[in-house]
């Protein structure tokens, strides 16, 4: 006969339901960053109308600490919405024009003989900053752009065999333009690896190129960006990274990665595959979508929605198949669809 009244049995249930529900928590205190991350999406919505997408991937680069190159046809905002994003952070800022006739010493500074000591000075560069916007980065040309390589990958530049380390938070925010070819300089596939996400920003809707229209019509402010507001500290910036490091992947996601990236080197329509760096850069990316999710693990999804953005500037559609109008973003769809989602 059961008894009801037992004390012991309503202590165990009690017991039962809190290691439910601690089952069911998160594990990482998410609630700041995604608070922190909708305060600078509202931000750059008193400016911007529509992009989410773009915006939603530079959270996503922000919160991975990695770089990222925005391609779109001028007049899509990339420019804007790049300053936008380093307004809402408490960092420095640099924005370097790239053209044809800049110089690499014009991008990391040059040594300056002091008359007064006659000793040589360096002179720090525009890259000597915390977030770095490059326009037109494909308008310069191999000797200029390679620059750039170590001061992307190792967050550190070398002059005249001193080591100068950059301060972070470092993220480097490229801008192209995908249909004008004329004095332009294609990117080496070394530096194009080096981006964690290309961006492509397309044409915005009828109801948002409306909505544009109407808030230019309306505004009476000269500085589109001035009532934006600083609304993290970089201190803050760097404790989201670390949260974002510590959120759970488990191993039957960790394959499903590996299984993407050996299936781009497989692909009969692909000339060139990803290599490790991708799989990487997969790992970093997904962690941060699942972030902006307010979760403390990877689902699926997560990689499913970064692979597109990490993988399209890192695989070489064959020149067969690109005639014939095959993209890259096509091809990995099909990777998607062809390999099982783990459960």
């Amino acid at each position: 006969m059961e008894n009801f009244d037992n004390p012991n049995i309503e202590n165990q249930s009690s017991i039962d339901l809190n290691k439910q529900e601690e089952q069911f928590q998160s594990r990482i205190d998410m609630i700041e960053l995604r608070a922190s991350l909708e305060k600078v999406k509202s931000e750059i919505g008193k400016v911007i109308v529509g992009q989410e997408r773009m915006i939603e991937h530079l959270l996503a680069a922000l919160l991975s600490n990695g770089h990222v190159l925005i391609e779109g046809v001028p007049g899509v905002a990339k420019t804007i919405t790049a300053k936008l994003l380093a307004k809402t952070i408490d960092v420095g800022f640099s924005r370097i024009q790239f053209t044809p006739d800049l110089m690499p010493s014009d991008i990391l500074g040059t040594s300056i003989f002091n008359v007064k000591n006659s000793e040589f000075e360096f002179k720090k560069g525009p890259i000597f900053s915390n977030f770095i916007l490059i326009d037109e980065i494909n308008r310069s040309p191999a000797k200029t752009q390679s620059a750039l390589f170590e001061v992307m990958e190792e967050r550190q530049i070398t002059m005249d065999g001193t080591r100068y380390i950059l301060e972070e938070p470092f993220l480097v925010i490229a801008t192209q333009n995908p249909i004008e070819h004329e004095g332009t300089y294609r990117l080496p596939e070394a530096q194009l690896d080096r981006f964690l996400f290309k961006i492509n920003v397309g044409y915005p809707t009828l109801e948002q190129e409306i909505a544009i229209i109407k808030n230019q019509h309306e505004s009476k402010k000269e500085d589109k960006t001035e009532g934006v507001n600083r609304v993290i500290t970089a201190g803050q910036l760097k404790n989201y990274q670390n949260l974002v490091k510590g959120i759970i992947v488990e191993s039957q996601l960790m394959e499903y990665i590996a299984k993407i990236i050996i299936n781009t080197r497989e692909n009969q329509f692909l000339y060139l595959g990803a290599s490790p760096r991708a799989s990487l850069a997969l790992l970093t990316a997904s962690k941060a979508f699942a972030a902006l999710r307010g979760r403390d693990f990877v689902t699926p999804e997560d990689i499913k929605e970064a692979s597109y953005a990490v993988l399209r500037h890192r695989v070489i559609v064959s020149p067969e198949r690109e005639m014939e109008g095959l993209t890259a973003d096509e091809i990995i769809r099909q990777i998607l669809e062809g390999i099982e989602i783990p459960r």
